[in-house]
Formats: structure tokens, C-alpha cells, sequence
């Protein structure tokens, strides 16, 4: 505002020099109208009329001082200079002019006589370039002005518009993990400026994200504490039974269930730690991948209870981590075995640049209400299904995890029965699609490989691929991933 202010006034003051230079200029014209005529006449008086501030000298042709104002009476010449090109006038500043004390504009005019040209001077005060000193207070008057009319309504506008950014910053003071209910003051578009409303909303719709992240941690901190507890409370009650009558007890059996919870645990621990890396964000190792031919894979190594029936287009790339990949399908499939009546469908295709993996039970099928709930972490519908045939409830969340870490969805979709979940992902640029082929097969049943369940998923649960030290033990073949 005060660089305006300044050049606001430095404008108005070279106006008004301008003005005065025009004027003093203005008043020459006038003086040479005023004596031309009597140089014509030849009737000059001795002493020339004058205004105050302006002196008039008339020269003849032989350089003498015809006549002059009353400050220059007796004086010499003031000036010698003399228009030139054929020009009538012509204007120097000299400092001072003969006879005068100080800068005077001098215009100098000539006069075309019978014997010579005469020569008319008239000098008026140098007007400098702020014009007067009249002027330069009245800038200086309206800039303090201004300024001061201006600080004031910007000191007011900004009270204004903190006043409500105070009330923001005191509410969000008070609010902690116990009050995460509260919310900001939205303050009134009109009493304030737009973008304070603007940030008041969305502090309150930051809040409404964290309140609801916190719900869902405490229901998951909850849920996993039960299903962490309910194992240990059985494993205890055996031991405690077995150790209360030591002799009576069958320790073999008694051994063989604290390891069923011991595996439970393991489980959930597991499935835990990978939703825990997957919430921090954990790199991918991602390389090209043929999907068929990773499903094709991992369908050779289950050990199914049911028919599976391949429906595997060939050529189908996406550039995913293969062991994350592979364990979307395990747990889907795992789910799906949980459900099926008699037979699992996996397909595996391209559509529009993406590639799309299917797991399609003939069971009862999720209703459509449902669909979103089931992807929740701990989440179970039915709550008379016993706990270690429902899996640790997390086998979902963590395929919708992994789905969305390679930019792709995971969603369960319609079917004339069962339930059909669809994984999406990102084809490979440049891939072609090729026909599908279908193929069921009766070695797709029971029993088709000869690797124990529990290997397999013991290789697919350790993130590095590799196999830990006491997951060799065939008693873990009845552990549920």
C-alpha cells in the first residue's frame, strides 16, 4: 500500500510541474502578445508591464536594451540566445539570467522589423518538477491519509477474518482421543473470508476421517484381542484339566489340542503382521507375469476338497508381486472352499487392458448387503460357523489390501449362484488377448498333488518366500491360513 501511496503522489506531482511549466510558458505567449504590437507601432515605453513573477526585455537589432520590465531597468541583455532554424521561439533555462538572481526559464522570441529583428526575452521563475512546495504537502497530506485509511481497513478486515481461525484453533485444542466427537465452528461465509469457511469444512471432514479410522482401530484392536483371547482361554482349560489330574490325562491328546490353538495363533498373528505391512505401505517386487500360468501353479499345488474347473486364458500379463498375488488367490479360494457346494470355478481373462481373475463357488452366495462387510477386518456372517473352520477373518481384508497396493479391486459380484469374487488389475502395456480355454478336469478333484496343505501355505505366509524353522512339523496339516 505505501509503494502505491508513493507512486500515487510522485504521478500527481509531476502533473502539477507540468501544469506550472505550462503555465509560466502560457505567460511568455501572453507578454509577447502584449509587446509585439507596440515594437510594430513603435511606441515602446521604457519601463514594459509586467506580472509579478515574469521579466519582459526588448533588444534591438544592434543588441541594445530597447526597453524592460522594472527589475531589469538599467540592466544589460539577459540573454543572447536567439531562435534558429527558421523557428519563432525558443526556451533555455538559465541559472541566473542577466540582471536576476536565480534559475529562470528564458524564452526568447523573435520580431521581423523594417531595420533588423528584434529580439523579445521573458523570464519566468523555473518551475521544478514537483511544481511547488503547495503541491508536495498536499501529496505527502493524502498519502499519510491513505495510508492510514487503508491500515485501518485492512487491520479490521484481518481481525475479522481471525477471529474465526482463533475459535478453530481453540476447539481443536480441546480435542483429543476422547472427544474426537467434536467439531470445528464453521463460520458464516459472509462474516468472514471464504477460504477460512473452506478450511473450517474441511478440518471437520479431516476429523470425521479420523474419528471413523479410530472406530475401525478400536473395533479391530477388539476383535483381534477376542480372537487372540479365545484360543488361549481353550488352550488353558486343557492344560489346566490335564494338569489337575495328571494321571487321568491322555497327554498326546491333550497336546494335540494346544497346538490346534497354537496354530490358530499363529494364524492370526501372521495374517496381522502382513495387514500391519501392507497398512505401512510395504514396497512390491513387481516383474511381468503371466496370471494364468501363476494361477495354473498354485492350483497344482493345493490339495483340494472339491472340483475345480479352470477356465485359464493364456497370455494374460500384469506386473504384481507374485507372492502376494499367489496369496489373494489362496485365500480366496480358501474362502471359497469354506462355502462351495460342490465345485470352484477360477477364470482367468483380459477385458479393455485389464486382466481379471475370478473364484466362483456354488454355495449360498454373500448377499448383496453384505458384499462390502465381508472385506472388514474380523468379519464374519455367520456367527454360529465354528471360529477354526471360519478362518482368522482376515483372509479377505488382506486380498483387498493386496489388490489395492498393485492399483487393482477386489470385489464380489453377481452370479446366478454362489458367490463370484473378481480381482482387477493392470494388464502389461502392449499384451494381446487371446481365446479362452476352459478346462475341467477329474484330477482337479481331491488329492491331485501330492504336497501337504499346510507346506504350501507356509511357503505363501512367509513374505520372503522362504520356509521358517518349525513349519515342517506334520501336525500343522490341519492349521487354517
Amino acid at each position: 500500500m505505501a509503494f502505491m501511496c508513493l507512486g500515487l503522489s510522485l504521478l500527481f506531482l509531476m502533473y502539477v510541474g507540468g501544469k506550472e511549466s505550462d503555465s509560466a510558458l502560457q505567460q511568455g505567449l501572453s507578454a509577447w502578445n502584449d509587446v509585439e504590437p507596440l515594437i510594430q507601432q513603435e511606441r515602446l515605453p521604457p519601463v514594459l508591464p509586467h506580472d509579478f513573477n515574469e521579466a519582459i526585455q526588448v533588444v534591438d537589432p544592434r543588441g541594445n536594451v530597447a526597453a524592460a520590465s522594472s527589475q531589469l531597468t538599467g540592466a544589460p541583455p539577459m540573454a543572447t540566445f536567439h531562435p534558429t532554424h527558421g523557428k519563432l521561439s525558443t526556451t533555455k533555462i538559465l541559472c541566473p539570467p542577466a540582471g536576476l538572481a536565480g534559475c529562470s526559464t528564458v524564452a526568447s522570441i523573435n520580431v521581423d522589423q523594417p531595420d533588423g529583428l528584434w529580439s523579445l526575452y521573458v523570464a519566468t521563475p523555473t518551475v521544478p518538477w514537483y511544481g511547488s512546495t503547495t503541491a508536495v504537502l498536499l501529496a505527502i497530506g493524502t498519502s499519510l491519509l491513505m495510508t492510514a485509511a487503508v491500515t485501518a481497513w485492512v487491520f479490521r478486515d484481518i481481525s475479522k477474518a481471525v477471529e474465526p481461525v482463533s475459535a478453530i484453533q481453540r476447539q481443536l485444542a480441546d480435542i483429543t482421543a476422547a472427544h474426537l466427537e467434536h467439531r470445528v465452528p464453521v463460520p458464516d461465509a459472509y462474516k468472514t473470508y471464504e477460504e477460512v469457511t473452506v478450511l473450517a469444512k474441511t478440518v471437520n471432514a479431516t476429523l470425521d476421517r479420523l474419528e471413523a479410522a479410530y472406530e475401525r482401530l478400536r473395533r479391530f484392536t477388539s476383535d483381534a484381542s477376542h480372537d487372540l483371547r479365545s484360543p488361549i482361554t481353550a488352550m488353558r482349560l486343557h492344560l489346566d484339566e490335564a494338569l489337575a489330574y495328571p494321571k487321568e490325562s491322555d497327554w498326546p491328546e491333550v497336546a494335540t489340542k494346544v497346538m490346534a490353538g497354537v496354530e490358530r495363533l499363529q494364524a492370526i498373528v501372521t495374517d496381522l503382521l502382513a495387514l500391519a505391512r501392507l497398512d505401512a505401505g510395504a514396497p512390491l517386487n513387481g516383474e511381468p507375469t503371466d496370471l494364468s500360468a501363476l494361477a495354473a501353479a498354485e492350483l497344482d499345488q493345493r490339495t483340494h476338497g472339491t472340483t475345480i474347473v479352470r477356465r485359464l486364458q493364456k497370455g494374460v500379463c500384469v506386473d504384481c508381486d507374485r507372492l502376494r498375488i499367489s496369496r489373494v488367490l489362496v485365500n480366496l479360494l480358501d474362502n471359497a472352499e469354506r462355502h462351495t457346494t460342490s465345485r470352484i470355478t477360477v477364470t482367468v481373462r483380459a477385458e479393455n487392458g485389464t486382466a481379471i481373475l475370478e473364484v466362483l463357488d456354488d454355495g449360498d452366495g454373500v448377499a448383496a448387503a453384505d458384499r462390502e462387510r465381508v472385506f472388514e477386518r474380523f468379519t464374519r456372517l455367520d456367527a454360529a460357523r465354528d471360529r477354526d473352520s471360519g478362518g482368522t477373518g482376515l483372509g479377505l481384508a488382506i486380498a483387498r489390501e493386496i489388490a489395492h497396493a498393485h492399483g487393482g479391486t477386489l470385489t464380489i459380484e453377481d452370479s446366478p449362484r454362489g458367490a463370484r469374487f473378481v480381482l482387477r488389475l493392470p494388464q502389461c502395456p502392449g499384451t494381446r488377448e487371446t481365446r479362452s480355454q476352459t478346462v475341467p478336469t477329474p484330477a482337479d478333484g481331491p488329492n491331485r498333488h501330492p504336497w501337504p496343505d499346510w507346506l504350501r501355505r507356509a511357503v505363501i505366509m512367509n513374505d520372503r518366500g522362504q520356509i521358517t524353522k518349525g513349519m515342517l512339523n506334520p501336525a500343522r496339516q490341519q492349521s487354517r491360513w
